[in-house]
């Protein structure tokens, strides 16, 4: 057999993301090497085949070849959230283990006027200052309970009981919190991410939104080394990222057949963790469109669903779909997966938790911990009984909580601490179960969501008692405070 004359394998140095896109693209329609595909490409314009092959013609697949990485700086929290909200997304938000946020200010919503900026400017600091005494009480009781064990340097152990004084604390941190975001994605995620963001009810992510596609046509980005040539790394893309109509339209929708249509029950939860396994297709679609435009939980959601003629399911996905263009993608509701977590939680868990990207994700409004008439409360976490703390926290929580509630919508979500519940929705097989409880409930993660990790393994184990042997688990009162 003849030796080739070249290598097999070709690994392809940096470029712009378009180039690279459109070179991988010709090089799939064209018999030649990836060599001439890449001198070919040096010598026409990647702009007018894009817009051709790409915009044009939907020939979507050619802008998942294209990835470029991404920062979003001193954004909220909040924001960052909504961001990261994709599921073919990699990326890394600053964590609130291994920073102190007491000196950082914060995102001050757009949309206030004088007076309200001011009363929220105040409500933020006094959450931050009850942040910082939160934290030096939770440190100095740690040190208390756990001396320095014999072998471990002094820096070691200061650091890992500063994590997890940070870790209490974190309660007291709020959505207006500033952070920042490094994101690596396909051209083709970005601009359903821009078109998601443009379109979005917080003005803030609106902003950022606008400002993603501006930057994406400069040429005026970061080398690696100062005096590189500089391109815009995605020009063709940020021409066509207009604000997405159909989700927002469709959203409109559904929450009006939701108040027409669905019973005023009084909200309630008697578990963190509720596992349905749902036999009904067609009324587990249209519940899953309806949780996040209600108060109900998907049990309940999916009880009345099932209860109902065909006609009635018929409004519901009409409502959904009436508005939808020809190259909307169908809702995340229709991608049905075997096992639905209903899961009410902290804020600060959901942050963790949202970051699992296999499985379909819902929420329900966290303006619902400001309703009287949905009111899921708080957490209070155990460590701060024990420490004496319980009273400062409480006296915080319902301060800020107070305070939220005498701010416009959505300005008044920035002042949710993370201690706050909500509800959420994940739908996933059981690999991803099987996954997340395995990784999610280790000794190294934080309690909060260490128990829901937990609760998942135990639900599972009742509904499918064969698969639950095989989720390992760790047990939330096996702890090891000086890990991290």
């Amino acid at each position: 057999m003849a030796e080739s004359k070249h290598p097999r394998v070709i690994p392809l140095a940096p470029m712009p993301p378009e180039k690279v896109a459109y070179a991988l693209a010709r090089y799939s329609r064209s018999a030649d090497s990836i060599r001439d595909s890449l001198a070919w490409v040096r010598t026409h314009d990647s702009q007018k085949f894009l817009e051709s092959f790409y915009f044009q013609y939907g020939h979507a697949s050619i802008a998942d070849l294209g990835h470029l990485a991404v920062c979003f700086e001193g954004i909220s929290e909040l924001v960052a959230t909504e961001i990261e909200d994709e599921q073919l997304w990699d990326g890394q938000a600053k964590s609130t283990r291994y920073q102190d946020f007491s000196k950082v200010g914060v995102v001050t919503p757009p949309g206030l006027d004088g007076e309200e900026r001011e009363f929220y400017g105040n409500a933020a600091r006094a959450l931050l200052t009850a942040y910082e005494d939160v934290h030096a009480g939770a440190l100095s009781h740690l040190k208390t309970r756990l001396p320095k064990p014999e072998g471990m340097t002094g820096g070691a152990y200061e650091r890992n009981l500063a994590a997890r004084a940070f870790d209490v604390a974190r309660y007291l941190l709020f959505w207006g919190i500033p952070t920042n975001i490094g994101q690596v994605t396909s051209i083709r995620t970005l601009e359903r991410q821009i078109r998601r963001m443009k379109a979005s009810r917080y003005p803030e992510l609106r902003e950022v939104g606008e400002e993603a596609g501006a930057a994406c046509a400069s040429p005026d980005v970061y080398t690696l080394a100062p005096g590189d040539p500089a391109e815009a790394v995605a020009p063709t893309l940020a021409k066509y990222v207009d604000a997405d109509e159909f989700e927002p339209a469709s959203r409109r929708a559904l929450a009006a057949w939701a108040a027409a249509n669905l019973p005023n029950e009084r909200v309630s939860f008697t578990e963190h963790v509720d596992l349905t396994k749902p036999p009904e297709g067609l009324a587990d679609i249209v519940a899953t469109l309806l949780y996040p435009v209600c108060k109900l939980p998907f049990r309940r959601l999916y009880e009345l669903a099932a209860s109902w003629p065909e006609a009635r399911l018929r409004e519901v996905i009409s409502a959904a779909l009436a508005s939808r263009g020809r190259y909307d993608e169908l809702p995340r509701a229709f991608r049905n997966a075997p096992y639905v977590f209903d899961i009410v939680m902290d804020i600060g868990a959901y942050r963790d938790l949202h970051r699992h990207r296999r499985c379909q994700q819902f929420r329900q409004e966290y303006t619902a911990a400001l309703d009287p008439q949905a009111n899921l409360g708080y957490e209070t976490p155990a460590l701060l009984v024990d420490a004496g703390l319980v009273e400062r926290y409480h006296a915080a929580m319902e301060a800020a909580l107070g305070a939220a509630r005498q701010l416009p919508a959505p300005a008044s979500e920035y002042l949710l601490p993370f201690g706050c519940r909500a509800r959420f929705l994940f739908r996933m097989d059981f690999a991803e179960a099987e996954y997340i409880a395995k990784l999610r409930s280790g000794v190294k993660g934080h309690f909060s969501y260490r128990n829901i990790a937990w609760l998942m393994r135990e639900k599972m184990c009742m509904m499918e008692p064969v698969l639950g042997e095989w989720m390992e688990a760790t047990p939330p009162e096996i702890e090891d405070p000086l890990t991290r």
